[in-house]
């Protein structure tokens, strides 16, 4: 999913995945958009909206979320803006409900991209060449959930 972007964006990218955990929060500043640690209610995990301030997006994560969840989430909604800029509109809120009327192809998209950008292959093989295991090891280098280790592997959930 990542090859979908144009190089600069890749470049952008790839230069915040020299160090791991990618810090989210920086890589979405650099794009332009501001990540926050929101109270959006127990329904959404996370959603982009136009900035009235900035004239920008900005990215919101549900506080009631754990760590991994708020990362993979922010992952997901700057994936939306960079795939999905003309579908974006006034803002994508992400819950279940929501979720269901979004099609299917942009959602596997976004989640794909975020995938990418949390954890990326090339890595992944770096540190299992050099000794990491168990999957909770390598979700724990990657600051992510065992389950999205799992997913990104390929290993049923």
């Amino acid at each position: 999913m990542i090859n979908t972007l144009s190089q600069k964006e890749r470049d952008i990218i790839s230069s915040f995945q020299e160090n791991m955990p990618v810090n989210i929060g920086d890589l979405s500043r650099k794009f332009g958009v501001n990540a926050y640690i929101a109270d959006l209610g127990d329904d959404i995990s996370g959603q982009i909206i136009k900035d009235t301030n900035s004239g920008g997006f900005k990215i919101s994560v549900s506080k009631s979320d754990n760590r991994h969840e708020q990362r993979f989430t922010a992952a997901h909604e700057l994936s939306h803006f960079l795939l999905h800029k003309k579908e974006i509109g006034d803002g994508i809120v992400d819950s279940p409900l929501y979720r269901s009327k979004l099609s299917n192809k942009i959602e596997v998209e976004a989640n794909k991209l975020a995938a990418d950008i949390l954890m990326p292959y090339k890595k992944i093989d770096t540190v299992i060449e050099g000794g990491v295991r168990t999957l909770e090891e390598l979700a724990k280098y990657f600051d992510v959930s065992v389950q999205a280790m799992k997913v990104r592997l390929g290993i049923p959930v």
